[in-house]
């Protein structure tokens, strides 16, 4: 992929260049966030069982769903031109992403849409422990999404918002907003389904293909 047309100049070093540079401004602002949280504002919890263990196992989907939605329309908001222009830009430099872009932003566009993240644990109860292992997995699934891998045809293609999803986003602008789900995106009207067609790899084939002729 890193022979696409449009996939810049050193790219990997800048997207990392960018992520090092959002990296404190994000950590600062996220910090009353965790403050709040470490000093008892938040419902945060330690025992298993103190909402009892149906209420654990489906804290998790309620997470899921709520940060989904919440992102969906942040991310969405961004897109508003004078938003995206001084917030949100910087990222769709990345037309053609690579994992390394999943935390290169504009520090105040990611800290916007890690907000639900926190949002979520001074509305809902979450056990502390499943909280940090959710944030660890969001984190991870944010690099997955992010490397331009257009497989289609699969299962879950049409309910879970995953690669070839994001990588049409980061080319076309206004498609597949959501994070992990594309139920928000059709709702919102903005879905876009993947198609092998549409793979950018496409293109650099066709370009090694002209090459040799």
């Amino acid at each position: 992929m890193m022979r696409h047309p449009r996939f810049l100049k050193n790219q990997i070093r800048l997207e990392i260049q960018c992520s090092l540079r959002a990296f404190p401004v994000m950590m600062l602002l996220t910090l009353p966030w965790f403050q709040a949280e470490v000093m008892g504002y938040s419902k945060l919890y330690d025992g298993l069982d103190t909402y009892g263990y149906f209420y654990l196992v489906a804290s998790v989907p309620l997470f899921l769903l709520f940060t989904d939605y919440c992102i969906y329309w942040i991310h969405r908001w961004l897109h508003i031109p004078i938003f995206y222009k001084m917030l949100h830009k910087p990222h769709h430099k990345w037309i053609i992403p690579t994992p390394f872009a999943s935390h290169a932003f504009h520090p105040v566009d990611g800290y916007l849409q890690s907000v639900p993240y926190h949002l979520f644990v001074f509305l809902f109860p979450l056990h502390r422990m499943l909280y940090l292992v959710l944030f660890v997995l969001v984190n991870f699934w944010t690099i997955f999404i992010h490397d331009s891998d257009m497989i289609t045809g699969h299962a879950l293609e049409k309910v879970i918002n995953g690669p070839a999803h994001h990588t049409l986003h980061h080319i076309y602008f206004t498609v597949n907003y959501g994070q992990y789900f594309t139920w928000a995106d059709r709702f919102g009207n903005s879905y876009r389904q993947p198609e092998s067609s549409l793979d950018p790899m496409l293109e650099v084939q066709a370009l090694d293909k002209a090459k040799k002729e």
